[in-house]
């Protein structure tokens, strides 16, 4: 079964939000576990322009928030359907998100 990784960057107040919506969904499961995902800290940075609507900052002025970069596999098959839900449990009106496909053991 072919599987992707994605990593998405989310405020830390919504990151138990946006990992419950990822897990239940079907998001982070290896083998006989489940809701598995890393986590790291960092800082992300911004300037909405006039057209937007920001959750966090003013358009026109460059914004820095506390960011965490959660890391997750799931099934290419599933990935559509995550990526929903994902974005519906994240505040943001741009989602910055990336998906990276994985070769399987099998392969090397």
């Amino acid at each position: 079964m072919k599987k992707v990784k994605i990593v998405v960057f989310v405020p830390t107040t919504h990151t138990q939000k946006v990992l419950e919506a990822i897990g239940k969904s079907g998001g982070g499961v290896i083998g006989n576990y489940s809701y598995c995902s890393f986590l790291s800290e960092g800082v992300g940075r911004f300037k909405p322009n006039e057209k937007a609507n920001p959750f966090i900052g003013k358009s026109g002025e460059i914004e820095t928030v506390k960011e965490d970069k959660l890391e997750f596999i799931c099934p290419k098959n599933k990935a559509k359907s995550i990526i929903k839900v994902m974005k519906e449990a994240h505040p943001y009106e741009e989602v910055a998100f990336d998906i990276y496909p994985l070769l399987d053991e099998s392969e090397l």
